[in-house]
């Protein structure tokens, strides 16, 4: 039965003092860190449990999920970080901070009972950090070194977690989308044609051998990693100087370019050709491109393989709450093999793997697929909400 639901402004805040204002205008520069959202829910009942949705750098309540849930009577608050809608100053480690944020004004505040961390694809990872720092608290600074207290934040442990469409980083994915290709960060022009997959004279053409794709992946970690060498050099450089100036902005070129875009055999699923973004070779170098403008710091915390903290799977080995993994059979922008990877890592005894077949990243033209999402969120979390601790 399909109720009638209701959207709900809500506004979370909490002070903060940062030596480098991250966000522009008024809600940057007061001391005061802003988080917002909606709170979707049905008008009558959906009133001792919520589900929480946050992702790293978007918004999620234009989602088809959300209100689906509400109109079964589930409550959604939808939240956003504070840096939503720019990753360009992203520090992981702070956006942890937000949603212990709204954890707690959702119990305290809103007076909800239990609440159960939703992780929709960046947001599924975002979640297992969050919950193994809640549990598990072990971080007091940034892969920069500058502080940001995660054992004294008194973060609050959700009480169960929902991995829907999720991949296991954002630093695994850049590793997975970025074009190899590119010989000068300064020059994207100048490439190895040998590695460009988008090049009319590549000579190596889908579907790729697996001694190509090898070479292609390893060329991959290596330009993330010379990325990471250089930003490590131009931070040490301003602490050096020993002036105001503490940041640096920079453009990484060419970052979509997964052979699995081109190629359906590699890691196969059930999606369609191409990127979920867009035509590949497109976004390969257009503004929605993965990490395309960072600061040196968040390239650190949220992009770089070797320094990022937010791992999911292996925060996944921390988390021992109640927890669904539901994976997208279509899906179009998560990896295949990062759902069940982050399900078997999860070290719960209470936990439940389902595989939506044909479905994609955003159930795009898909209700059926999406009816069948939500009665299984619905079913588990009915299952289970008395054993929730």
């Amino acid at each position: 039965m399909t109720q009638d639901i209701e959207h709900q402004w809500v506004h979370v805040s909490y002070p903060e003092c940062n030596l480098v204002t991250e966000s522009y205008g008024f809600v940057g520069s007061q001391g005061v860190v802003n988080l917002e959202g909606v709170l979707i829910r049905p008008r009558e009942g959906g009133r001792h449990t919520v589900f929480l949705m946050m992702h790293p750098s978007s918004t999620l309540q234009l989602l088809p999920l959300p209100g689906a849930m509400a109109q079964a009577g589930h409550s959604v608050l939808c939240m956003g970080s504070r840096y939503a809608k720019n990753d360009t100053p992203l520090i992981y480690e702070k956006v942890a901070l937000d949603l212990g944020a709204c954890v707690r004004y959702a119990k305290e505040v809103m007076g909800y009972k239990k609440v159960i961390l939703l992780g929709w694809s960046g947001g599924g990872s975002l979640s297992l950090f969050y919950q193994s720092q809640a549990q598990q608290p072990s971080i007091t600074h940034t892969p920069a070194g500058d502080p940001v207290d995660l054992t004294a934040a008194q973060l609050w442990p959700a009480d169960g977690l929902v991995l829907e469409a999720a991949h296991r980083s954002r630093a695994r994915c850049l590793a997975d989308w970025i074009d190899p290709s590119v010989l000068d960060e300064d020059d994207p022009t100048r490439r190895d044609p040998r590695l460009d997959i988008y090049s009319s004279i590549q000579p190596v053409r889908a579907p790729y051998p697996a001694d190509w794709l090898t070479e292609y992946r390893a060329a991959q970690v290596a330009r993330i990693r010379r990325i990471t060498a250089r930003v490590r050099e131009t931070l040490d450089e301003l602490r050096r100087a020993g002036g105001a100036e503490m940041e640096r902005g920079f453009v990484t070129h060419r970052t979509m370019a997964d052979p699995r875009f081109l190629d359906m055999r590699i890691d196969s699923n059930d999606r369609a050709p191409g990127c979920y973004l867009g035509v590949p070779e497109t976004v390969n170098s257009g503004p929605v491109g993965l990490a395309r403008f960072s600061m040196l710091r968040s390239w650190l915390s949220q992009w770089s393989l070797d320094d990022s903290q937010a791992d999911g799977e292996t925060c996944a080995r921390a988390i021992t709450v109640p927890l669904l993994a539901i994976e997208h059979g279509g899906d179009d922008a998560v990896p295949q093999p990062d759902m069940r990877l982050l399900y078997e890592a999860c070290a719960s005894t209470d936990k439940r793997f389902e595989l939506l077949p044909g479905a994609n990243h955003y159930f795009k033209g898909q209700p059926e697929h999406l009816k069948k999402a939500v009665a299984l969120i619905g079913g588990w979390a009915e299952q289970y909400e008395r054993r929730l601790p």
